[in-house]
């Protein structure tokens, strides 16, 4: 018998290769568009420069250094600021989500000021802190605590309330039912409001790094901008593009392993 591969039950054409093309494909398509836009006189390079003049820049920028400098501090903030918001707004979360109380106390001061816009507080923080490293972590923190909190506490409502009466039957204490009941329950939403809470982390360090920084990511937009060099602003642009595309990727790496049910 022939030990060949069935070319039937395993077609090199799969549904999954097909999207990963299409997702490979589609932005490098807009930007050959881009390119031919611009060498076509379509598109005015003093708004739009093109893809390759925006690659041999960010090239230059690489290999003095600048862009990395700018990368590494605006990742700094984000990773402090997302987990002295995230690992709060879990514990939080969870307490809000079990006991009546807590909820009682928390849920009205999350529902009063969570419309409020995060970046509106950032000149409040730079009272409080001053213009140092501390208000970048202070806004991030802010407005991850949120997303996280709520996120959390509404899988632990989501929890079949068999799971914590078999652990009430079972002699659980509160320790136990926060740990080994409540936090694995709530897993895929607390992971749905890590993803959420990133995502506002990278807008929220972004804009305050306009106002508030002379370093990072936001501050090489703005000053780009400022002076009108828009090759390097489109740098700035296409690396906060870039870092939200590989903090997404690892957050989904992070949900594959917390949550391996959901695959």
């Amino acid at each position: 018998m022939s030990n060949a591969p069935d070319e039937a039950s395993s077609p090199w054409l799969t549904q999954k290769r097909v999207e990963i093309g299409l997702s490979v494909l589609s932005p490098l398509a807009l930007l050959a568009l881009w390119e031919v836009g611009v060498h076509t006189g379509f598109v005015d390079t003093r708004f739009f420069p093109s893809p390759s003049a925006v690659f041999e820049v960010a090239r230059k920028m690489i290999v003095s250094g600048e862009l990395m400098t700018h990368l590494s501090i605006s990742l700094q903030r984000i990773v402090i600021g997302f987990l002295l918001g995230a690992i709060p707004g879990i514990a939080i979360g969870l307490a809000v989500g079990l006991w009546s109380p807590v909820r009682a106390i928390v849920q009205p001061l999350v529902d009063a000021t969570f419309p409020i816009p995060k970046i509106a507080i950032l000149p409040l923080f730079i009272m409080i802190f001053g213009l140092g490293e501390e208000s970048k972590y202070a806004i991030i923190a802010t407005a991850v605590i949120y997303l996280v909190l709520i996120n959390t506490a509404t899988g632990v409502r989501n929890i079949d309330k068999i799971y914590l009466d078999v652990g009430k039957n079972f002699g659980a204490g509160k320790w136990l039912t926060f740990t080994d009941i409540a936090l694995p329950g709530a897993l895929p939403l607390i992971v749905a409001g890590l993803k959420l809470g990133m995502g506002v982390a990278l807008l929220v360090i972004v804009s305050a790094e306009f106002v508030g920084a002379k370093s990072g990511i936001g501050y090489l937009i703005w000053t780009s901008w400022q002076v009108f060099e828009v090759e390097k602003m489109y740098v700035g642009l296409l690396v906060s593009a870039l870092l939200g595309f590989v903090m997404a990727i690892l957050l989904g790496y992070l949900e594959r392993v917390l949550v391996p049910w959901r695959r």
